[in-house]
């Protein structure tokens, strides 16, 4: 009965590989959206780059509007804005539920090709199992992986850390650093996460320089006595200056 399918080489191999590319997309899309729900547990130190975007984005909306009032729509856009390749992940979504229905209408195809061949019933009975075998896997499998499930999820993870992790910390580490560098060491800056790391350690390197040079002009010409006590003064503050350089640095890899 079944060998119809050797007679009918094309329509059988449309049916085979649109029938694969339908469910390889699925699955596609199951590993992205799972591989980005277990980064979420650790937001802080997570290396997906889509991940990253999103905390990059966060940040410089914040900064720039002095907070976000609706991270939800935040979130929404963002995930609407998810791509791979050229095509978004709802453009895949769909391109999938295509790719099983060109599959059905090649097995659709191989029936009307029978019947005008004077084919009977039983011979062209295997199209309709083909269809409704791949249909059933279809289904299954979407019911399975559950990609809307999936993005619920992420959405979830994505609003938590946001609203109760990131916005919470932006605030503090923006006074870390006027406190250490002042206002006017960093015009240019918007956020804290954009700023280099070199950049970073050389700023207070150079204040260091110009504070001694500061202080040992105007100390030069004191007693050997008090120039001592100043450059110990100095060397302490200093110390604590880089101490807390290197505590904010590590609190802000961490971001």
């Amino acid at each position: 009965m079944f060998t119809i399918f050797k007679e009918e080489k094309v329509i059988t191999a449309g049916i085979l590989v649109f029938l694969c590319l339908s469910v390889l997309v699925r699955l596609m899309l199951a590993w992205m959206y799972h591989t980005m729900i277990r980064e979420t547990d650790n937001m802080a130190t997570t290396g997906n780059r889509l991940l990253k975007q999103c905390k990059v984005k966060f940040a410089n909306c914040y900064q720039l509007n002095g907070g976000v009032s609706n991270i939800p729509v935040f979130v929404d856009k963002f995930l609407n804005r998810l791509s791979f390749g050229h095509l978004s992940f709802d453009a895949w979504y769909h391109l999938s539920g295509q790719f099983m229905l060109f599959s059905v209408v090649f097995a659709g195809a191989g029936i009307c090709k029978g019947i005008l061949d004077g084919r009977m019933l039983g011979e062209i009975l295997p199209y309709y199992i083909a269809s409704f075998l791949g249909l059933y896997l279809y289904f299954s499998l979407s019911a399975m992986i559950d990609i809307k499930g999936k993005r619920r999820v992420l959405k979830t993870n994505l609003i938590d850390y946001l609203e109760n992790h990131l916005s919470g910390r932006i605030p503090v580490t923006e006074q870390d650093y006027e406190r250490l560098y002042g206002a006017s060491k960093l015009p240019g800056r918007r956020t804290v996460e954009l700023m280099p790391i070199r950049g970073r350690a050389a700023q207070p390197q150079e204040m260091v320089r110009e504070t001694g040079r500061e202080v040992f002009s105007t100390e030069h010409e004191m007693s050997g006595k008090t120039e001592d006590r100043g450059m110990s003064q100095q060397e302490e503050s200093s110390k604590v200056t880089e101490e807390e350089l290197q505590a904010l640095l590590q609190e802000l890899l961490t971001v």
